[in-house]
């Protein structure tokens, strides 16, 4: 796999090529951007150059949508599934992927951390959707600009600004509104405010606030779920600072805090779904906080060698306690203290061999872990740090005017040091360390197949790595139904090789894409069961493939009318061990996505004051199970997760320039349904309201 990435080089150096047309006199990346996307090249490109599928959510359908949660906001994105372990607790399938083995950022910074865990898990729902402008979904290819994790998808969110830059020149400005959002079958209130000042063209200083008091959910069949509700708050803060014409500064923060939030499918509050068990844990709950905060300096048309230029510096903290009581009254406390140092250097060149996207960018986590019942560790091993340094180039070669060139390679240097965790043969307190190096690399291209860019064919392949994070190599804690998941210290990188290729049509009024890609697994980092019952350890070995097609498509048929849908299928195999043998057989990846649909027709006045729509949303039967799958009784039924159809009729009123009206009618039929793998049923037939007041 190695002679793809020296290839790539020895391409870039070779091939002669002319300047991007459009590189030159591009707009600022802070400006109005509807067509202008980011991630899937690290620079600013209009969305049918890049050599993608890459999907967006903007700030304007999430708040049509009336969503709740940040997860729960990707579930109507093409290729995207949820999973929810709780209705505090929500992971996005993208490609087939989840947990560690999708990498999400916020403003181009690495939220995902070492402690991450394997398959669904929480992390994500700590990020508040009120705070977002808008987000990018990159599905596969992103490990060569972005390191470790980018295996299913990259989804990078960008938080709101004050947009000073779209004000008039000197003139200072202020703005503000508040949102309040009401749900009946959640029982839930939701109230956000933010304001915006600055002067135009100098400053501006946006900050906002989100209060939501979630309350326990009642689902299809009329039944309120206990201990599904909890409270959580968020604010955030960003000042932007023009410093001259080429040079903006930027300094940002934000926090969120979640109470009590029940993983109900291990404890007596659980209900059964379709044959599910149901716990024996009186309580099991997390308190969540995380933070972030950001300086960034970006310089764009330096007219000189480098033209555009970034540098960030970024402190995240995070903080996990979870609390138990199991079923004989023993009563736990485990609790993780991370914080997070980052940088990352950004250079953009437009060369005469093409233009280049090059820098280094580092990380490096410190951990403290307690638990009350092990005297070594909490949930992963105590005074431990995790560091990942990243150097990159990419080359963007235009080949006449209608073919697009893309040629990536990453150089990633990983270490792990274990301060204290238990052994897990002699029970003993012991220490680790061990680091790994990786090269990656890609070659994608986009051809344009008309003159107006209205058509085009993408595709490539590309390398993909993740390194053995602390969570992989030192966990001790409760994994899927009742059982133990023990320290496994001796663990290698896994391995990623993506085909794809696919159509985009982008015209006046046809927006469509389709696409098939197949990725190869080797050394998957999977579990194993030891000789002790109900243990599970983890160890390389599984070998296997991901494979998959996605349509999206949205057709505005004249003012006022426009159908929209797409649809997505996924299946894998990877290799496993048979019991506590060393022989292994293949079978279906575990919580794979079942089929997933969805289409709507929207009807909107002239003015846009007025608009209504009707969205179907299908996610079909889960019934392919890998064993890891027949153990997890607690969430998954022994046949397989049944099929449901979600009907929604929603829309807005703009009563004034003041005052805009939403309202959902969701879950028309009332089904009685959960995700596939999740831990407590969705909300049955309900109302969400909406009411946002702009002053």
């Amino acid at each position: 796999m190695r002679a793809l990435s020296f290839l790539i080089i020895f391409s870039a150096a070779g091939i002669a090529a002319e300047p991007p047309a459009d590189k030159k006199n591009k707009p600022r990346k802070t400006s109005q951007i509807p067509e202008v996307v980011i991630t899937a090249t690290r620079s600013a490109n209009p969305i049918s150059k890049v050599p993608a599928a890459l999907k967006t959510l903007d700030k304007q359908q999430m708040e049509e949508r009336l969503t709740r949660t940040f997860p729960e906001a990707l579930r109507e994105t093409p290729g995207v599934s949820i999973q929810k372990t709780s209705n505090g607790q929500g992971s996005p399938f993208i490609r087939g992927f989840t947990g560690f083995r999708n990498l999400m950022m916020i403003d181009g910074i690495r939220f995902n951390n070492s402690t991450f865990r394997d398959g669904p898990n929480q992390y994500w729902n700590t990020i508040d959707q009120y705070g977002l402008d808008r987000v990018e979904v990159l599905p596969s290819q992103g490990a060569v600009l972005y390191g470790s994790d980018a295996i299913g998808g990259t989804v990078n969110a960008f938080t709101k600004g004050s947009g000073f830059l779209s004000e008039a020149a000197g003139g200072f400005f202020s703005h503000s509104r508040t949102d309040y959002r009401y749900s009946t079958a959640e029982h839930s209130h939701v109230e956000h405010l933010e304001t915006s000042i600055g002067e135009g063209q100098k400053w501006g200083l946006h900050a906002g606030v989100t209060l939501s008091q979630f309350g326990d959910v009642t689902d299809g069949s009329g039944r309120r779920q206990r201990n599904t509700g909890y409270d959580q708050w968020a604010f955030n803060v960003r000042l932007d600072v023009a410093l001259d014409d080429q040079w903006t500064f930027t300094a940002a923060h934000q926090q969120v805090r979640q109470n009590d939030v029940w993983r109900t499918h291990s404890t007596t509050s659980g209900v059964s779904f379709e044959g599910t068990t149901i716990g024996t844990d009186r309580v099991r709950l997390f308190d969540q906080e995380r933070s972030l905060s950001y300086v960034r300096l970006a310089g764009e048309d330096l007219n000189s060698f480098i033209d555009n230029a970034s540098l960030t510096i970024s402190l995240q903290t995070a903080s996990e306690d979870q609390f138990r009581v199991t079923g004989g009254g023993t009563r736990s406390n485990n609790k993780v203290d991370l914080s997070t140092l980052g940088a990352d250097l950004q250079f953009e060149s437009d060369t005469p061999i093409g233009n280049l996207v090059y820098g280094i960018d580092f990380y490096e986590d410190f951990v403290q872990s307690n638990a009350s019942n092990n005297p070594f560790q909490g949930a992963v091993a105590d005074n431990s740090t995790y560091s990942l340094l990243g150097v990159y180039i990419q080359d963007e070669i235009e080949i006449g005017d209608r073919v697009h060139l893309f040629l990536g390679e990453r150089y990633t240097h990983a270490t792990a040091r274990l301060g204290s965790f238990q052994d897990p043969t002699t029970l003993t307190q012991r220490s680790f360390a061990n680091s790994w190096n990786n090269f990656s690399g890609s070659a994608r291209f986009v051809i344009d197949l008309d003159e107006r860019d209205r058509f085009s064919l993408y595709g490539g392949v590309s390398q993909a790595f993740r390194a053995p994070n602390l969570s992989d190599l030192s966990r001790f804690d409760v994994a899927l139904s009742g059982r133990t998941e023990i320290p496994a210290p001796n663990l290698s990188p896994e391995k990623y090789l993506t085909y794809e290729v696919g159509l985009k049509t982008h015209t006046e009024t046809l927006t469509a894409s389709l696409g098939y890609f197949y990725t190869r697994l080797n050394n998957l980092i999977i579990r194993r069961s030891t000789t002790v019952p109900l243990q599970d350890t983890k160890t390389n070995g599984g070998d296997g493939y991901m494979q998959g097609f996605e349509f999206a498509a949205r057709w505005q048929i004249d003012k006022h009318w426009s159908v929209f849908g797409h649809l997505a299928w996924v299946e894998g195999e990877v290799d496993q061990f048979i019991g506590t043998t060393n022989q292994k057989h293949r079978e279906p990846f575990g919580k794979i996505s079942p089929l997933v649909g969805y289409g709507g027709v929207r009807w909107q006045a002239t003015d846009n004051r007025f608009w209504t729509e009707f969205v179907c949303l299908t996610y079909g039967e889960a019934g392919r199970l890998s064993t890891s799958d027949q153990l997890d009784t607690q969430r998954i039924p022994p046949n397989g997760t049944p099929s449901f159809w979600l009907l929604t009729l929603r829309g807005g009123y703009t009563v004034n320039a003041h005052l805009i009206l939403t309202a959902s009618l969701d879950n028309m039929l009332n089904q009685t349904y959960r995700y596939h793998g999740s831990g407590s049923n969705e909300p049955g037939f309900g109302a969400n309201l909406g009411v946002t007041v702009k002053f």
